[in-house]
């Protein structure tokens, strides 16, 4: 059976993707027009088959591999192969042994104090904030989430936060303004990225150099477990420049647009607080073992990245011919997880843009496919740091709601967009008094 969609165009799909206002809103208006499995042009990839049906995409998730070309804007962050597509018989160790650290409760108790130090450092920063200005949450909680990955990903060593942070921006923006193709407001953006690029490298070198002089073997120490299984120092920079890379972003937006919902549904954000009350008391910072019982604030973050995930699609080929329920896929063929639009299925979501953290009591989630929620990915490419990006992203809420209310800021419109991750395109604003007032 042929695989429904829209007629193909000369420019592979670029003018529709633009008309419809980026990638994923793309995905949500052709899964509307032709169901659950469309055939449509993907930019660099020419033909992509996408699936929003969380039970049909069972049958994708033994695929490990990536389409290259959709990811080449990373290799020149990558020193000795682009992670994000590594062969399998290469990706299943780098992953096993990445996941022995993000995924590990060693590691989030060891570096939880610093986490809720940096969060304690904005709530009290917000707390003084001049009445009547508004914060810009995408900015402050997007610098806040690199200063977390950064310590974690660099063991703690004593480095110059502040300019890792500088450079990885630095970085950051030049090869994103590469991807969109963004013009260059100055012809030097080049030259300072390739510099800023050369001291990220120099940085995890020389942390690299002090666990190996002084013999460290932590397993819960990112650049300490690479240092103990053999890695390249090759390969040990580009791991931290991508836990780096998704960790930053992730994060920092996911919090944003939680605060983004707190803030519209005040109701939500009176029981997020009564329970930080119950369970913290006069404490103004959780321990690791409080965040297991907020299981409120935990529906709330789910929720939230249910109506924007902050990856808001992945993609992979397929190495073999698929079935994926009428349609037969053949090999080579680029699959195409359009996230967003699978959180939006009204088949499983009844009105999916209302929000509604009761959606992930045990009894609601029992009700769904197991697929139907995935803000972190699918099979062997999914997220390898999503456990660890939970407990950040719980953290900073508990602290910043613990103290502080947020409300939108008068005549601010908040619209998603495409930034490498679901990014608000004129950011996120909101007023932000003390609890107490």
């Amino acid at each position: 059976m042929r695989i429904p969609g829209p007629e193909r165009q000369e420019d592979g799909g670029l003018s529709a993707v633009a008309a419809a206002g980026g990638l994923h809103r793309y995905q949500l208006r052709l899964h509307e027009a032709y169901g659950p499995v469309v055939r449509f042009q993907l930019p660099g990839a020419d033909t992509a088959v996408s699936v929003a049906d969380p039970v049909l995409l069972e049958a994708t998730t033994h695929i490990d591999t990536r389409p290259e070309e959709l990811f080449a804007f990373l290799d020149p962050l990558c020193e000795a192969g682009n992670l994000q597509v590594l062969p399998a018989d290469e990706h299943t160790p780098w992953r096993r042994l990445l996941l022995s650290v993000l995924a590990g409760r060693p590691a989030h108790e060891r570096h939880f104090a610093r986490f809720a130090e940096l969060a304690r450092e904005l709530a009290d920063r917000w707390a003084g904030q001049a009445d009547g200005e508004p914060v810009e949450l995408q900015k402050e909680l997007t610098a806040l989430s690199l200063r977390m990955i950064c310590g974690f990903a660099l063991g703690g060593a004593e480095t110059d936060t502040d300019r890792v942070v500088a450079a990885f921006e630095e970085v950051l923006t030049e090869h994103l303004g590469r991807l969109y193709q963004v013009p260059r407001a100055d012809p030097r953006s080049a030259e300072r990225a390739e510099a800023a690029l050369a001291y990220l490298r120099a940085t995890v070198d020389r942390v690299v150099a002090a666990h190996r002089s002084d013999g460290r073997t932590d397993r819960s120490d990112l650049i300490g477990a690479f240092v103990e299984a053999g890695q390249s120092p090759a390969r040990i920079r580009d791991t931290v420049m991508m836990t780096l890379l998704a960790a930053h972003h992730t994060t920092g937006v996911a919090v944003s647009w939680t605060l983004h919902l707190l803030g519209r549904h005040p109701e939500a954000a009176d029981r997020v607080a009564a329970e930080l009350d119950q369970v913290l008391g006069e404490r103004a910072t959780p321990d690791y073992g409080d965040l297991r019982r907020l299981t409120y604030l935990d529906m709330v973050l789910k929720e939230s990245m249910r109506l924007f995930p902050p990856g808001p699609y992945g993609a992979r080929e397929t190495t073999e011919d698929l079935v994926l329920g009428p349609y037969e896929i053949p090999a080579g063929t680029t699959v195409f997880y359009p996230f967003w639009a699978v959180h939006l299925n009204p088949e499983h979501w009844p009105e999916p843009e209302r929000f509604d953290p009761e959606r992930f009591t045990p009894q609601e989630v029992a009700k769904r496919p197991r697929l139907a929620y995935v803000p972190f990915g699918i099979g062997p490419r999914s997220c390898e740091g999503a456990a660890l990006a939970t407990v950040e992203a719980q953290v900073v809420l508990a602290v910043l709601l613990k103290r502080l209310r947020f409300r939108p800021a008068p005549g601010h419109e908040v619209t998603p967009v495409e930034r490498f991750v679901l990014w608000a395109r004129d950011g996120i604003r909101m007023m932000v008094r003390p609890r107490d007032l």
